[in-house]
């Protein structure tokens, strides 16, 4: 079997220097259940997080010369939430190679929406610090370069399109129910439910209450087809 490091190496493209570094970019916090046997990526997803959002800021600076701060502020939003970082983590198949506890893995871990966009902005870091700007820009151009591409217009949030759809289909309007907090109080996770009308409730998790009704929206309208812009 090959080294899930290794071979997710190979997808995106860079081969760390630093092996350390690559090793605490894929360390969930649960790894070791809750031992203190390794440094995880929190650190990481930090500087990831603010690597991710120069980048998107000066893609889009560059592309759309004419728009003011309104009309980039939503793209930007759009590209460095976490769900966006989470579907660039499902496309490197990034679970795969994620270090995590038992107990996170049997619950699905490696497919969490939350727990993947935490990891892809700590992966992001981590190339950054071992192979510098033009490393993580050749990541970036790979992963989100489609994504920027596609934005030909000012991206509506999904519980707006949520709404406004509801309402063209006769529905009455969506209902966000908390149903589960989760987590450490200074890392929670928040696990909302929505409804419309009697369709079946779709549900959502996140890092914010916020984050997780806006996913509980995508994930509703995903099962219906509606486009979410």
């Amino acid at each position: 079997m090959s080294d899930p490091v290794q071979a997710l190496e190979q997808r995106i493209g860079y081969v760390f220097k630093d092996r350390e570094l690559i090793e605490r970019a894929l360390t969930h916090s649960s790894f070791g259940e809750g031992r203190k046997t390794a440094r995880n990526y929190e650190r990481l997803e930090f500087l990831g997080d603010r690597v991710l959002g120069l980048m998107t800021a000066e893609a889009l600076f560059r592309m759309f010369e004419g728009a003011d701060e309104g009309a980039l502020a939503p793209r930007l939003n759009a590209l460095v939430r976490k769900e966006t970082c989470a579907d660039v983590a499902r496309a490197a198949d990034l679970g795969r190679a994620l270090r995590m506890g038992r107990s996170e893995e049997t619950g699905g871990g490696r497919n969490k929406t939350s727990i993947l966009g935490d990891a892809c902005e700590s992966l992001i870091a981590a190339i950054y610090l071992d192979g510098g700007r033009e490393a993580v820009q050749a990541f970036y151009d790979k992963y989100w370069g489609e994504k920027i591409e596609a934005l030909l217009h000012k991206p509506k949030d999904a519980k707006s399109a949520l709404q406004e759809w509801a309402a063209k289909a006769g529905h009455t309007p969506p209902k966000y129910r908390l149903t589960e907090r989760s987590g450490p109080d200074h890392r929670p996770i928040f696990t909302v439910e929505v409804t419309v009308g009697s369709l079946d409730a779709a549900e959502g998790e996140g890092r914010s209450k916020q984050m997780a009704e806006r996913e509980a929206a995508e994930a509703l309208m995903a099962r219906e087809g509606v486009d979410v812009r």
